[in-house]
């Protein structure tokens, strides 16, 4: 336009080719879940050539809306959290949101300060990702009366939630082992507060169940969600006479950790040990002993979990989704 101010509504409907109030209504919505019209398209096109930028903050005083989701995610320095968060921020975009993200540790009383932070901060809604079980209990504490929507780890209390279908992903492992001959398992689990490892640990159950094969209860140990947890639980069961002769780990990085012990006493993979994670982090396919594991998808989830909250915030209904879950079958077993 060789001049600093910002286009106007007219000069965009006039180069579009449509209605002043046909611009206005396509610079002011997200995308509609069908795609832009065409002659959407021409005035979002006739926007960018003109340098038009909304003014969210003017936009918010007359519709007292932000355009800005909340996403309380601990833990992001974690592969598949960081994927994950990478998903919602995608779909936020393409709906013309922004987010605020508070990552604060792995605990209740941080996460619902980061909840009181995000809310006092007007943002249209909240996913919460990594919540504390019992989680109903902690969802019906807060305080704050903002569009809620859990990702990963679901809560039981009314909210909508979005994460994979964890109790098959375990059935999948459990299944896969039996069906090479293995009946000494053994599970390595994540916290007890986190549904995404008790969910797991009980799918890994009602395989055996099924299969008439009891779990010991000194098979099932417990472990932070990092290499070094792993590392330290799969002493526990490897570094001894009766070690068992496979073991499931409900993440990757925990399973690399039992790699490294099992690389230590000398015990040949898949020979000595079956292995299986959890995830499908890219590094597990390129390891000298190519990982099988079950991949969740995480950006997916991400994704699906940003256009519930978007549902949820306009008004409309938003199901519960449990996103389905595929064993990649690797050498560890």
């Amino acid at each position: 336009m060789g001049t600093d101010r910002a286009p106007t509504l007219k000069e965009i409907a006039e180069r579009a080719g449509v209605h002043v109030s046909t611009a206005s209504r396509v610079l002011r919505q997200p995308e509609p879940a069908d795609g832009w019209s065409e002659s959407a398209l021409r005035v979002r096109q006739a926007a960018e050539e003109l340098g038009y930028r909304r003014n969210v903050w003017a936009a918010s005083l007359r519709t007292r809306k932000t355009t800005t989701l909340g996403v309380v995610m601990p833990r992001l320095t974690d592969g598949v959290v960081a994927t994950t968060y990478q998903g919602i921020e995608e779909a936020a975009a393409r709906a013309g949101y922004s987010v605020l993200l508070s990552s604060p540790p792995d605990d209740a009383d941080a996460q619902r300060d980061a909840i009181d932070l995000l809310a006092g901060r007007q943002v249209d809604g909240l996913l919460l990702s990594g919540l504390h079980a019992p989680a109903k209990a902690f969802v019906e504490s807060l305080t704050v009366s903002v569009p809620m929507v859990t990702v990963t780890r679901h809560a039981d209390a009314g909210l909508p939630f979005v994460g994979a279908d964890d109790h098959h992903g375990g059935y999948l492992a459990a299944r896969h082992l039996l069906d090479r001959g293995h009946t000494d398992l053994a599970v390595i689990c994540g916290p007890d507060h986190a549904t995404t490892s008790t969910d797991r640990l009980a799918g890994f159950r009602s395989a055996l169940d099924a299969a008439g094969i009891p779990l010991r209860p000194d098979r099932v140990v417990s472990s932070a969600f990092e290499v070094d947890g792993g590392i330290e639980a799969g002493r526990r069961l490897l570094d001894r006479p009766d070690r068992p002769d496979a073991v499931f780990t409900v993440s990757d990085t925990i399973a690399i950790g039992v790699l490294g012990v099992a690389r230590d006493l000398g015990l040949q993979i898949p020979d000595d040990l079956a292995l299986i994670g959890y995830n499908d982090i890219p590094i597990v396919a390129q390891l000298p002993v190519p990982m099988t594991t079950v991949r969740s998808p995480a950006r997916q989830i991400g994704a699906t979990a940003a256009r519930r909250l978007l549902d949820v915030v306009a008004g409309r209904d938003a199901e519960s989704t449990r996103l389905p879950v595929e064993l990649m079958v690797r050498a560890t077993t």
